[in-house]
């Protein structure tokens, strides 16, 4: 069985949430789950002064698109193309093309599963990048986005900082 891969479909700006609805809804009714696994509309937070106030709110990452995890074959590009608001897919032609690792790497988006040898109040130490012979307690992991949280000290304080699985290593 072909493997599943994201793939971006193009929308109408405005559009992105009630597409991701309408896919959802066909994908169910046709019975499509283990052949379209995942419809996302990228979000961030953005904070924004309205009268004097700051407030975070959720802003779409990327206005007019829509990411879909699907294998790809007649079937699948034929209902997310063929809904109400789908424009078509991105890439050269009618060929869809699926977004690369370093691509999705940015949105949070991982594909493959990394197991790892350390647990919340574990102890670790950062073995690259900017916070490298740091020492510290996990305390927070987060395996969709692959990294753990530690608390280090600085200024005085402990403050939290993020780091990715592949920087850290369990202290023995």
């Amino acid at each position: 069985m072909a493997e599943a891969k994201w793939y971006v479909a193009h929308t109408y700006s405005g559009y992105e949430n009630k597409v991701k609805a309408d896919l959802e809804k066909t994908i169910e009714n046709r019975h499509l789950e283990d052949e379209i696994l995942e419809v996302r509309v990228p979000m961030q937070e953005v904070v924004e002064m309205k009268n004097g106030a700051k407030k975070t709110v959720q802003k779409k990452l990327f206005p007019g698109y829509v990411l879909v995890n699907m294998i790809m074959n007649d079937d699948t590009w034929y209902v997310v193309r063929n809904t109400r608001g789908v424009t078509g897919f991105v890439g050269p032609g009618s060929k869809p093309v699926p977004l690369s690792e370093a691509e999705m790497k940015p949105l949070g988006i991982k594909s493959d599963n990394v197991s790892i040898d350390f647990a919340e109040g574990d102890t670790i130490v950062v073995v690259a990048g900017a916070w490298k012979d740091t020492v510290g307690a996990v305390y927070k992991i987060d395996y969709n986005k692959q990294t753990v949280t530690i608390n280090v000290e600085l200024f005085g304080r402990d403050t939290p900082v993020e780091i990715s699985f592949s920087e850290v290593r369990k202290l023995d």
